[in-house]
C-alpha cells in the first residue's frame, strides 16, 4: 500500500475541516452527527476519525483554526480588521462557534483542551497590543488587561449580533466609534467629529 505524503495528509485534513465547518454551520454542533459528517465530507467515519479522535476534537480543531486565522489578522493588521472579518463571517458558523463559550463554562475537560489550541497566537496578540500602545495607537489611561477585555467584549458582542442575524447597517460608522474608544485621548481630541449624512 503506497504511503501518503505529509502534504496529502494535510490536504485531506484541511478538506475534512472545511466540510465539517459547513456541516456544523448547517446543523449546529449537536445536529452535526457522524452520519452527516460522513455525507458532507464524502468519507467514512474511519477516514474522518483517522485524523481526529472524536467529533469534539474536530470541533476544537475548527475553533483553533479560526482563533489562529483571526489572531493572525489581529497581530498583522490590527483590531479593526478583526472586526471586519467577524462582520463578513457566515452567521450560521458563528452561531455554532459561540457554542464554545457555553462549553468553556460547563465542561472542564473541554476548557483544558481549548487552552492548548494556539498559545503562541495569544502571545503574539498580546505583544502587538503592547506595541500598538507604545506607538501611541491605543489608549494608555487604562490597564492593558482592561483594554484587552474591552476589545474581546466588542468582538464577541459583534459575533453574537451577526450570528443572531442582526445586520450592521453602517459597519464603517460602528468601526469608527470603536476606534474612538480604543485610541488615546490626545488622538481623539485632535480628530474632527464625523459629520452625519
Amino acid at each position: 500500500m503506497p504511503k501518503i505524503s505529509d502534504e496529502a495528509k494535510q490536504a485531506r485534513r484541511d478538506a475534512i475541516l472545511t466540510a465539517a465547518r459547513r456541516c456544523f454551520a448547517e446543523h449546529g454542533y449537536e445536529g452535526a452527527t457522524v452520519n452527516r459528517l460522513e455525507r458532507e465530507t464524502g468519507l467514512s467515519r474511519g477516514a474522518i476519525f483517522n485524523y481526529f479522535d472524536s467529533k469534539d476534537d474536530l470541533f476544537l480543531a475548527l475553533a483553533a483554526r479560526d482563533a489562529e486565522r483571526l489572531g493572525t489578522v489581529w497581530y498583522e493588521e490590527g483590531f479593526l480588521p478583526v472586526l471586519r472579518a467577524v462582520l463578513e463571517e457566515d452567521p450560521a458558523w458563528l452561531s455554532v462557534y459561540l457554542e464554545i463559550g457555553r462549553r468553556l463554562r460547563t465542561d472542564e475537560s473541554f476548557r483544558e483542551r481549548y487552552k492548548q489550541r494556539a498559545p503562541e497566537i495569544d502571545k503574539r496578540i498580546e505583544a502587538s497590543v503592547e506595541q500598538a500602545r507604545e506607538n501611541g495607537q491605543l489608549r494608555d489611561d487604562i490597564s492593558l488587561k482592561t483594554l484587552g477585555r474591552l476589545m474581546s467584549i466588542v468582538a464577541d458582542g459583534l459575533a453574537i449580533s451577526v450570528a443572531a442575524g442582526f445586520p450592521v447597517e453602517d459597519p464603517e460608522e460602528l468601526l469608527g466609534v470603536v476606534e474612538e474608544i480604543i485610541r488615546p485621548r490626545r488622538a481623539r481630541s485632535r480628530t474632527p467629529a464625523r459629520r452625519s449624512a
